[in-house]
């Protein structure tokens, strides 16, 4: 004997189901389509916080992307020479308050150039003949002008602090 399991529904669910779906009443001067909920675009550009509808622009994402592999790299270079994660911090802090970790930072009123912005940027061509183009270069000199000028990029950053400069 086989046995047919039928759900049961309740009255009450009966009647929920019974009442027509009817569209939300809009308030006076609100137009359908500005009340509608938002659907979410699919974009590649990531959103602002706090202004999910405000997309940041290209050329900005491109630059915070930039940034990023350049903090990236230079955490690598500082851990194997030796620095830990606390040189690493101030380092981040420096750079990120000079240029931004941004490779072609160029300073029009000093001439400042790079991520460490050396002045002039040409100081830079000593750790090679890429410096105007390649992070790396950039933060292997700044790393040795910091050591020979500082001794550690956390004084580097205390000097910076007291004096707008390094």
């Amino acid at each position: 004997m086989t046995v047919a399991l039928v759900p049961t529904v309740t009255a009450s669910e009966q009647a929920v189901a019974a009442i027509p779906a009817q569209p939300a009443r809009q308030p006076a001067g609100i137009s359908a389509a500005s009340s509608a909920p938002r659907q979410h675009v699919h974009s590649s550009a990531p959103q602002r916080r706090g202004h999910p509808s405000v997309p940041l622009r290209h050329a900005y994402r491109q630059r915070l992307a930039r940034a990023d592999r350049n903090r990236l790299l230079a955490r690598k270079i500082v851990r194997r020479h030796g620095g830990g994660p606390r040189q690493y911090r101030c380092l981040d802090r420096l750079w990120t308050s000079e240029s931004g970790w941004n490779h072609r930072a160029h300073n029009p009123d000093s001439g400042a150039y790079g991520i460490p912005q050396a002045l002039p940027g040409d100081k830079m061509a000593r750790s090679g003949d890429d410096w105007r183009t390649n992070p790396r270069t950039q933060i292997r000199w700044g790393l040795l002008y910091i050591d020979i000028r500082y001794g550690t990029p956390c004084r580097a950053w205390a000097y910076f602090r007291d004096n707008g400069w390094y």
